[in-house]
């Protein structure tokens, strides 16, 4: 049991935001559709960015003989192959922390009045394979939202705020909760939770596409983001 309920709950988006894993991600996923599918779909082509896993196996699969019904139920056989071949591959490809990732959560984790957590498109098998190879402890982040979990990205930061509230035996109002991210539809699913959004442009969005979709604020990486959290405290 947590005696202490942090003030502020800050969710970090993984890929593009915490890490890069410069292609171990794809070609998990690559084995991991051929396994269960026996199709990769239009992998080749196809953009990530803000997607959950859920969304992501059913946009590859948009054009195959499967039903929406079929590919769900496989879902779960999916989320073991993914998991199983991340942890098999990952080392072999070049996994690095975006810049200030590592230092930023260290120093967070020293300010008692601050809670960390996960929103990722990512299922809960693969996200604590990608933090370890990038640098960061996953017990770090006590709650997190997963990509396993809903089709919708938005559905996931109340997920997240649930949990934190059932940690830290307090809930955490809206206007308490940060989501950082690197794509539009991080912006979009912090507004649809009530939150803060706080964009750093690490990923593969266009730097243009962040400003367009309104974040509170926009880093360049979140290096900057211990000088800009004052600014949502300010009022405490």
């Amino acid at each position: 049991m947590v005696n202490t309920a942090p003030e502020w709950l800050l969710l970090f988006d993984i890929d593009g935001t915490l890490l890069r894993t410069n292609g171990a991600g794809r070609e998990s996923t690559r084995r991991a559709m051929l396994d269960v599918y026996g199709t990769e779909g239009n992998l080749a082509s196809f953009h990530f960015g803000g997607r959950t896993d859920w969304q992501i196996v059913l946009d590859l699969l948009e054009d195959s003989p499967y039903s929406e019904d079929e590919i769900v139920a496989r879902l779960p056989l999916y989320h073991d192959s993914i998991a199983q071949h991340l942890s098999d591959l990952i080392a072999t490809f070049p996994v690095e922390a975006c810049l200030g990732g590592v230092e930023t959560v260290r120093a967070l984790l020293e300010q008692p009045n601050v809670a960390l957590g996960l929103v990722t498109g990512n299922v809960a098998s693969t996200a604590p394979v990608k933090l370890r190879a990038a640098g960061y402890d996953p017990d770090w982040f006590p709650v997190g939202a997963y990509g396993h979990e809903a089709q919708v990205r938005a559905a996931l930061p109340p997920l997240a705020m649930q949990r934190a509230a059932a940690l830290y035996q307090s809930p955490f109002a809206p206007e308490r909760v940060i989501v950082i991210g690197d794509t539009p539809a991080d912006v979009e699913c912090a507004r649809a939770a009530g939150a803060w959004a706080v964009a750093v442009n690490t990923g593969f969005e266009a730097r243009e596409d962040l400003v367009n979709a309104e974040p509170d604020v926009l880093l360049e990486d979140l290096t900057g983001f211990l000088e800009v959290f004052p600014r949502f405290t300010a009022g405490d």
